[in-house]
């Protein structure tokens, strides 16, 4: 897979799709597999367009949805779909003055789109006025094919990415999973942290996390992936940790089940198997310190039952 900032020229005729894809849920994995199916039977290759920030987080940052997944996270699911372009547009405040009609023109013009496949309900250009109406109507001009894939829905609902942020808060990590496709999940690389998880008797690997509005928060659950280090139990926290510090930003820390080894720097994917509770303010560290020895017992109970 070849990654891109902006829109380069391209000279490979290719199949494209547009979108934020925050998630990847099974409505984005459905898109893209029409998209390859588009692309083989067409003998062309694959893209995929994206945007970085998200528009809402550049045009109103205080309430831009919680990130699903980080740009690394995306680009890693884009891989295993086995798309071979993808194209990242920064979003800054000339990007968005670009009219729908540009836009098109760039992704045919530049990009040399053959085909291009949206989701019934992607808007696109300045002012959001572009729409498959206009999309249909330039590329009939231009000569180039344009598809539309309605939504998928699971038990009557919607699959969208505001779906699964909404299971995600709500503590129904079954019903996200179900939208996922998967079990939800943070990546990050394992930074020094205050180690005050050590101190407590229960040391933990913290968990860089690049966004501070997060779609759940709480103490969970886990399995760890990681190259070299196969599958581990844990309990994790995610949150401001509010016994130990004032008006911090979130944190995710794991407390990883027999295990001792260093990993400053290593990358981890810690995915969310089960709510415990949420995140609480206690008087002093011996309450904190009672508690999480509980959330370690029932983590473990946990995985007795389920493993």
């Amino acid at each position: 897979m070849q990654i891109f900032r902006g829109l380069p020229v391209n000279h490979t005729p290719v199949a494209l799709t547009v979108g934020n894809f925050d998630g990847v849920h099974l409505g984005h994995q459905a898109l893209l597999q029409q998209l390859r199916e588009a692309a083989q039977a067409r003998a062309l290759q694959t893209a995929v367009v994206i945007f970085e920030p998200h528009p809402r987080e550049f045009f109103t940052p205080q309430s831009a949805p919680a990130r699903l997944t980080s740009l690394r996270e995306k680009l890693q699911f884009f891989a295993q779909m086995k798309i071979d372009y993808v194209y990242i547009c920064r979003f800054n405040a000339r990007f968005a003055q670009m009219t729908a009609v540009d836009f098109i023109k760039a992704l045919h013009e530049k990009l040399a789109a053959q085909f291009v496949l949206i989701g019934d309900d992607f808007r696109f250009g300045n002012a959001r006025a572009g729409d498959f109406a206009l999309l249909e109507k330039i590329a009939a001009v231009q000569g180039f094919t344009v598809q539309t894939m309605h939504s998928v829905l699971f038990d009557g609902v919607r699959i969208s990415s505001t779906a699964v942020r909404a299971a995600l808060s709500a503590g129904q990590l079954a019903s996200a999973q179900r939208y996922l496709g998967r079990h939800y999940s943070i990546s990050g690389r394992v930074v020094h942290g205050d180690k005050i998880g050590r101190t407590l008797g229960f040391p933990t690997a913290n968990i860089q996390v690049r966004h501070a509005r997060l779609p759940l928060s709480g103490i969970y659950v886990v399995h760890v992936h990681s190259e070299g280090l196969g599958l581990l139990q844990g309990v994790a926290s995610l949150g401001i940790r509010p016994t130990v510090k004032q008006n911090a930003q979130p944190v995710l820390e794991v407390h990883l089940f027999e295990f001792d080894q260093q990993i400053y720097g290593k990358h981890l994917r810690v995915a969310f198997l089960q709510k415990l509770r949420d995140e609480e303010k206690y008087p002093d560290l011996a309450t904190l310190i009672k508690h999480i020895a509980l959330d370690v017992q029932h983590a473990k109970e946990w995985f007795e039952k389920h493993d």
